[in-house]
């Protein structure tokens, strides 16, 4: 579908190759979808009633999901939304916990969230909203294909755990990551692996490892993550210097290498277009890869299809990011009356249940050690 004409993008955010050789589709439920996750946010109770009645739908996290993982059933999509709403409601909890200094709050929740992972059916009913929306939404994303994918998810799930755990501590030190690691951690705390993951059960086919590991797959898979981060963060920069953030590539920049601010948002749109050139090379490899799969019988024209549904998903993901930014109400910092304090977030303190006993594990022993989409 074309840009909504009523928005209006400013022009150092403004990518003219997206807006014409990057189509723009959505998912024919979505439609349904806003109702069904803002229903979903108010039974699990992750935002108080009157924030979901007055900015659950400007908020747009269904639109994003739903740009993205065309093909997909409509229960899986469901379930996807759903989670992808959880993630930015548990991303503005940690925002609050650094903000607030609640170091014992946050090192509860990431425990909680590492036992969760593993066993999500023990963990439905928790005592802490976010513990058991999380629960809730895995549960049903690991009905979709087999337990070896759910491991998967589980790994690169525990990894961002930890990587938001890295970037909790960095802020309450004040400490500014280098380029180069703020962008290992920004890989992990952007959650790369785990959206690339829910390529599969939208295409319900569980891509063999060489094609996962393929390298133009596998670069296909990272430009479009990256481009998400880091038009993330060139959009996120206003919001994030209003609140103290220490996380972004043009706050490295400005720290590591001395940018000033209009020579950091230079680069890290320089890095946001390098990020297009670098998916459009390895899309056609990956074309070529999946036609010679398609050779092999029925069993390859099925694999080359899930393929190229994939690197198509792949492809939406730069159009639906590049919209989001523009119409969710989380980038309208003007608009907000406290320019540190988005309107949309619950700023109350969490509930400190009591410690759950973790439950013996199908994968080997949690990992505890206690761990961003902007």
């Amino acid at each position: 579908m074309p840009a909504y004409p009523q928005t209006a993008i400013p022009p150092a955010l403004a990518l003219p190759v997206i807006e014409e050789a990057f189509p723009r589709n959505l998912h024919p439920y979505w439609s349904q979808l806003q109702g069904l996750t803002r229903s979903w946010l108010l039974e699990k109770r992750l935002m108080p009633a009157d924030k979901v009645e007055k900015y659950a739908d400007g908020l747009c996290y269904t639109d994003l999901m739903a740009g993205y993982y065309m093909g997909a059933p409509d229960d899986v999509l469901s379930a996807i939304c759903d989670y992808s709403a959880w993630f930015f409601v548990w991303d503005d909890r940690h925002d609050r916990d650094v903000i607030h200094g609640r170091t014992a709050s946050w090192r509860r929740l990431a425990v909680q969230l590492h036992a969760a992972t593993e066993a999500p059916e023990l963990h439905l009913n928790h005592k802490d909203p976010l513990v058991a929306g999380f629960a809730d939404s895995v549960a049903r994303l690991h009905g979709t294909l087999s337990r070896t994918w759910n491991a998967r998810f589980g790994r690169h799930f525990h990894a961002v755990i930890d990587a938001y755990d890295e970037e909790f501590r960095n802020r309450t030190s004040g400490t500014v990551p280098s380029v180069d690691a703020y962008i290992r951690l920004r890989r992990k705390t952007f959650a790369h692996a785990i959206w690339l993951d829910l390529l599969e059960p939208t295409a319900q086919y569980e891509l063999p490892a060489w094609v996962r590991k393929n390298p133009a797959f596998a670069r296909a898979g990272l430009a479009c993550q990256d481009f998400a981060a880091w038009y993330n963060d060139l959009c996120s920069l206003p919001k994030e210097l209003a609140g103290g953030e220490l996380h972004n590539l043009g706050i490295s920049l400005i720290e590591e290498r001395g940018y000033s601010l209009p020579e950091a948002m230079t680069e890290v749109r320089r890095r946001v277009e390098g990020t297009i050139d670098e998916f459009l090379s390895a899309e056609r490899e990956v074309e070529k890869m999946a036609a010679a799969t398609e050779s092999v019988g029925d069993a390859g024209k099925e694999l080359a299809a899930a393929i190229r549904l994939c690197v198509g998903n792949m492809r939406n993901w730069f159009s639906s990011v590049y919209w989001f930014h523009h119409e969710s109400g989380r980038y309208q910092v003007d608009s907000w009356d406290d320019r540190a304090t988005p309107p949309y977030v619950d700023d109350a303190v969490p509930p400190q249940p009591a410690e759950p006993t973790v439950p013996a594990q199908r994968g080997g022993p949690v990992n505890d050690q206690v761990g961003e989409c902007a």
